[in-house]
């Protein structure tokens, strides 16, 4: 390992100290680092200097420039940008935790520099996240229409509910009415989903939920469904615009709008440090377990 790139969006003041020394221990380790075009504005903003390699901003300068990993530094939603920038180029990408909960980004800062460490003698490991592809007879997201979380669609304009028809490969589903409805991957069944009641699901799960927005009839639950099926959305309500969203990305679209989900080609790749896994991420930022009757 000898190529990462350091992303980011922005910078906190109580984070600057620990900025400070990863690029100090960076600029003394072994590994060749870059910064992300989008970040430096940041860095300079908050006086951090660094080294300026060469300009990343895009994909294509991933692969001229061979990053190997990226490290994020903030939250699950920097995670998520990120996926934008590395798409189909198979880079792993670790996360930083310098937001809040953090079941993407799960080494906390305080490990930071031992992270360098682990990564400077290989002691991590990749597993791959399936995600969510959209197509859609009018065009939506420009040339990145997938996601790593989730695809949303809410009303908009009106304090009305909406109503949004799902098929399932060519089979009625249901029309939801309600405030809006998530369409989660495994990855995304701790965010947006979790806090409407969905399920947690494992990462290698191979399923895709479906879980409602505030729903009117209150016999409507969450419902788990394979990621080899193709789920049809159509929506409609007495407002002529809606909003859909997917990861944090989001666009307007009418009941003219015929969207279309399915598994997508190609998958994320994120890094973890060795001794970490799903079930112990749960565990700790759910403080499950912390009871005083145990």
């Amino acid at each position: 390992m000898k190529k990462i790139l350091l992303y980011g969006q922005t910078v906190k003041p109580a984070d600057i100290g620990i900025i400070k020394s990863l690029l100090h221990k960076l600029e003394g380790s072994s590994l060749d680092y870059y910064i992300f075009d989008g970040y430096k504005s940041s860095l300079g903003e908050a006086g951090i200097s660094y080294i300026d390699l060469a300009s990343i901003k895009t994909k294509q300068d991933l692969e001229d420039n061979a990053i190997e990993l990226i490290i994020t530094l903030g939250g699950d939603g920097t995670i998520l940008k990120a996926t934008n920038l590395v798409q189909d180029l198979d880079i792993p990408i670790m996360g930083i935790n310098m937001g809040r909960l953090g079941f993407l980004a799960n080494i906390e800062k305080s490990r930071t520099l031992s992270a360098v460490d682990s990564i400077i003698a290989g002691d991590f490991f990749t597993e791959e996240r399936t995600m969510l592809s959209l197509s859609s007879n009018f065009p939506l997201f420009d040339d990145m229409p997938f996601a790593l979380n989730d695809f949303t669609v809410h009303k908009r304009d009106t304090s009305s509910m909406i109503t949004i028809t799902v098929m399932i490969d060519g089979k009625y589903l249901n029309a939801y009415w309600a405030d809006g409805l998530i369409f989660s991957t495994p990855t995304g069944s701790t965010g947006y989903s979790l806090s409407c009641g969905g399920p947690i699901i494992s990462p290698d799960s191979g399923n895709i939920v479906i879980t409602p927005i505030a729903p009117h009839n209150l016999n409507v639950r969450p419902i788990v469904i394979s990621n080899d099926a193709e789920i049809s959305v159509r929506v409609e309500g007495r407002s002529e615009n809606f909003l859909c969203t997917l990861d944090s990305r989001f666009e307007t679209i009418t009941a003219e709008h015929e969207i279309t989900l399915t598994k997508c080609p190609f998958r994320t790749k994120l890094a973890h440090l060795n001794g970490t896994d799903f079930m112990q991420t749960i565990r700790e930022k759910l403080l499950w377990g912390l009871d005083k009757r145990n």
